[in-house]
């Protein structure tokens, strides 16, 4: 391999360690346990460690060690786990991790620095702090399980799409409208009506989803309560193979459902958790809250395309709402960066262009009615 393409990859893996580095303190910063806080702080000194080595492998070959700084991404979800705390990205990071987790596999330097088996052992620790039913131990997971709440899924995924619909489909709506020559308080009318029917669609979706799932956690709950008072030795001897399929000797496990099936409460919050996957806590979330963070969301994104008919009309309206469109799907095109692992510019074209796309047609199509029925 020429000594240019060495040290194009060996910046870039550079890159990659200086944000994974920067990214773990950040989470160390922001997180108020004092534990995990540490296993952050252990993650980045790794990622500093990892750093050093590929520096020393660009010198190798004689090239310029760059002085880099966090990217986009990096300083993006840094910002956020700073302002909503680690939770609300670390499913995000999560699956960052997962996908990168095998990305030194076959680069051979890597490989003889022993980087693939940190890499592997970053995503596993991350996948353990991300997910309460990957068999932690009792105190461990009591210490993420109000992490878990807090996150209610990935929400900054919904953030982002939800404001997306709203934006795609809305924008879509006034230039149809639009291509058709109609007046601006029509455009105006009918991009306010979109919104509002759209929002209205989408809350009482999300609203009859969460409800559903709800009502359907619950009737599992119950048909577990009945079991345990029925056949409460089945239960425990069930826990009891759920532990040992994580990795607890037969002893350890039985000892454990022991201990939990003393108390009944103890036992159902349990056996919910491990057999069901369920938390009777939180079971999926309020209805009215995603239903209302789903209607603000596709809002936010409608309001886009017709806020410019306010105060504009004709064609300085249309180029007005146009670029306003244009900036928020940059924008979100650039936050699904965040979770894809492209780059922010390409994420961004490709939403500018897949949004200007979907308008160009409906804008056509009303074009083209217009035309037919003034014919």
């Amino acid at each position: 391999m020429a000594a240019d393409d060495k040290s194009t990859r060996y910046r870039d893996n550079l890159q990659g360690e200086v944000d994974g580095a920067s990214l773990y303190r950040a989470l160390a910063a922001a997180e108020e346990d004092p534990k995990l806080a540490d296993v952050y702080r252990r993650l980045a000194a790794v990622e500093d460690s990892h750093a050093e080595y590929w520096k020393k492998q660009l010198t190798k070959v004689g090239a310029r060690i760059p002085g880099l700084k966090p990217g986009f991404r990096t300083r993006a979800l840094a910002f956020l786990a700073r302002r909503f705390g680690p939770a609300f990205v670390l499913p995000v990071i999560n699956t960052l991790e997962q996908a990168d987790s095998g990305a030194y596999d076959k680069q051979p330097e890597a490989v003889a620095g022993g980087l693939p088996a940190a890499e592997r052992s970053h995503a596993r620790i991350l996948a353990a702090i991300s997910d309460d039913r990957t068999g932690l131990e009792g105190g461990t997971i009591a210490r993420l399980e109000g992490r878990h709440r807090a996150m209610g899924g990935n929400a900054l995924r919904a953030s982002v799409l939800g404001a997306n619909d709203g934006l795609v489909s809305n924008l879509s709506l006034v230039m149809g409208v639009a291509g058709a020559e109609t007046s601006n308080a029509m455009i105006l009318l009918t991009g306010l009506a979109g919104l509002v029917a759209g929002a209205c669609s989408m809350a009482m979706g999300e609203w009859l989803s969460v409800n559903s799932s709800r009502e359907l956690y619950q009737k599992q709950i119950a048909t577990e309560a009945m079991e345990l008072e029925e056949v409460p030795e089945e239960e425990k001897e069930e826990l009891v193979l759920i532990y040992q399929a994580k990795g607890l000797s037969e002893a350890a496990a039985k000892a454990l459902a022991e201990k939990l099936f003393a108390d009944k409460k103890t036992a159902l919050d349990t056996l919910v958790r491990e057999e069901l996957g369920i938390d009777p806590q939180e079971l999926g979330g309020s209805a009215w809250g995603a239903a209302g963070a789903s209607l603000v969301l596709f809002s936010v994104g409608a309001i886009f395309p017709v806020a410019p008919y306010f105060f504009l009309s004709g064609t300085q309206a249309l180029l007005a709402s146009l670029a306003a469109s244009g900036a928020a799907l940059a924008a979100i095109g650039a936050g699904t960066s965040l979770f894809t692992g492209r780059g922010a510019l390409f994420s961004a074209m490709r939403q500018l262009f897949i949004g200007f796309a979907a308008a160009g047609v409906t804008y056509g199509i009303g074009h083209l009615v217009g035309v037919s029925l003034a014919g």
